[in-house]
């Protein structure tokens, strides 16, 4: 675990995780933008990333399968890449999708911001994910959001420490 505790907030239908690295912020905003680095840590532990493509430029999508421990457990995601300003922030639409990329209307999908600032010789990375209401974002949370997040960070840090 990083020496810094992962700070998360919420607000009405937001929600805010901050999280430091041991790592310089271009090297931790390239672990956001390419298969190579994000099959190494994205997802939580027992879900691994199966599959990746990522066009990372505005416009560009981001197309992933989390598999999960039983055999047929996938979740698939796809990102809409809105701005991204290197190395300082990414903004994208998140949604759940199916294998062939068709989004889930019934899930939740936000909007995130990940910002990533030099602080100290390390990286600040801040994750906001802004949903369309709060039930969305409540849905989000019970389905394990955090918990979610909090073991692809973990992984990101060990990612992070074993390729500097």
């Amino acid at each position: 675990m990083s020496e810094y505790k992962m700070q998360v907030e919420t607000t009405d239908r937001e929600l805010i995780m901050t999280r430091f690295f041991n790592a310089p912020r271009e090297l931790v905003f390239q672990a956001y933008t390419s298969c190579e680095h994000l099959k190494n840590w994205w997802g939580p532990k027992e879900w691994p990333m199966g599959e990746c493509t990522i066009d990372f430029r505005p416009g560009g999508e981001w197309f992933y399968c989390l598999r999960g421990p039983n055999e047929k457990d996938e979740s698939w995601g796809k990102a809409i890449y809105k701005e991204i300003v290197e190395p300082e922030r990414i903004v994208y639409l998140d949604y759940f999708s199916d294998e062939e990329g068709n989004i889930n209307q019934e899930m939740p999908a936000p909007e995130i911001t990940m910002i990533f600032e030099s602080y100290q010789g390390k990286t600040k990375l801040t994750g906001s994910a802004l949903y369309p209401n709060a039930d969305a974002l409540k849905t989000v949370l019970d389905m394990g959001m955090v918990e979610g997040m909090t073991s692809s960070l973990d992984r990101l840090e060990e990612h992070l420490a074993e390729i500097q």
